[in-house]
């Protein structure tokens, strides 16, 4: 995950010029498409499913089936349907990464933009939390926890993505606080401190607006985060296996040594629904870095074939070109112009 400069409030001039660039960005329009694909399998994934995920074909079988024109991603030893299940599976795996996404965000703020803007023994207090929380291991603290659980708790999306959560709001909070050091000496947050306005009400309307674009690309990064630490847990048997997941399944198939001997259909599509999500959302998170980041607009520009002239300045450039414009001899555009 990368962060985003701060910068003064935004004009409505540059909303609408951000407006039009995340319209025009393949990216996004990539990224927000896979994901509504996987939204709308979350909704109404169970509801479309050829049957339930604990469904059975009435076959005397112990062998996987491939697919067919009967079941089109095959079956699993027991018969289960593979469609089904995979339908089936994308809502508990969708809820528990974005539970643990919008809860994460919410720590990294009120850690995070808490300690920065208050400073003082506040801030000292809140980063040492923080930094305890980062030096922990996530993983290892989320089999301590989820493994006592009794089944019924283990198979609770909200419960799993509350604990994931846990693990991983410490890194955004610190990136919040840096940001928020230097945003609170800015003109505007000074306007609104001498003018007698709440702390909190200073942090919501005037120091958040401008950490939107970090909170977006630091929930995202998150939701990845879950999605990959809940299939990991599975794989692990620390999530009840009786549970309709892409984790579960894939851990099912591992269990019944499906990739030795070669039931592909068994673990690729789960497995690839999973990179897929993921790929969407890291689509995204580059998307919106691109639009709200100078330095990366820079790069991109520079790879559409902008020359740069060594030991020139971007002043000593705006210089040359202005000179060139007057003799009428037009130059190519500066770095990070679009």
């Amino acid at each position: 995950m990368t962060t985003v400069g701060v910068t003064a409030p935004i004009s409505p001039e540059q909303v609408q010029k951000r407006k039009s660039r995340v319209t025009r960005s393949p990216k996004i329009i990539t990224g927000a498409v896979i994901i509504a694909i996987f939204i709308f399998i979350a909704i109404f994934g169970p509801t479309i499913a050829p049957h339930s995920a604990d469904w059975q074909a009435s076959t005397s079988s112990a062998f996987a089936q491939p697919p067919s024109s009967k079941f089109w991603l095959g079956t699993d030893r027991q018969q289960h349907d593979i469609l089904s299940q995979l339908l089936s599976g994308g809502r508990s795996t969708m809820i528990i990464a974005f539970v643990a996404g919008i809860l994460a965000s919410f720590l990294s703020i009120l850690f995070g933009v808490t300690a920065g803007y208050i400073g003082g023994i506040v801030d000292e207090v809140l980063s040492i939390i923080a930094n305890i929380f980062l030096a922990l291991p996530g993983l290892l603290i989320l089999m301590v926890v989820i493994k006592p659980l009794p089944a019924g708790d283990t198979d609770n999306p909200i419960l799993i993505g509350s604990v994931i959560a846990l693990t991983a709001w410490a890194y955004g909070a610190r990136v919040l606080r840096a940001q928020t050091l230097a945003l609170r000496d800015q003109d505007y947050v000074e306007s609104a401190r001498v003018i007698g306005e709440r702390k909190p009400r200073i942090i919501a309307f005037e120091i958040l607006p401008n950490l939107l674009p970090i909170l977006a690309s630091s929930f995202i990064f998150t939701v990845i985060y879950g999605i990959s630490i809940y299939v990991v847990l599975s794989i692990l048997g620390i999530i009840n296996p009786a549970s309709a997941s892409w984790g579960t399944m894939i851990q099912n198939a591992q269990g019944a040594s499906a990739m030795i001997s070669n039931d592909w259909w068994w673990y690729a599509p789960p497995a690839l629904a999973v990179a897929l999500l993921g790929i969407g959302l890291a689509l995204l998170n580059f998307g919106i870095d691109e639009i709200v980041n100078p330095r990366v607009r820079s790069r991109r520009g520079s790879r559409r074939g902008v020359r740069f002239q060594l030991g020139l300045t971007p002043v000593l450039r705006s210089a040359q070109r202005a000179v060139s414009g007057k003799s009428g001899v037009t130059t190519p555009a500066l770095e990070g112009e679009d």
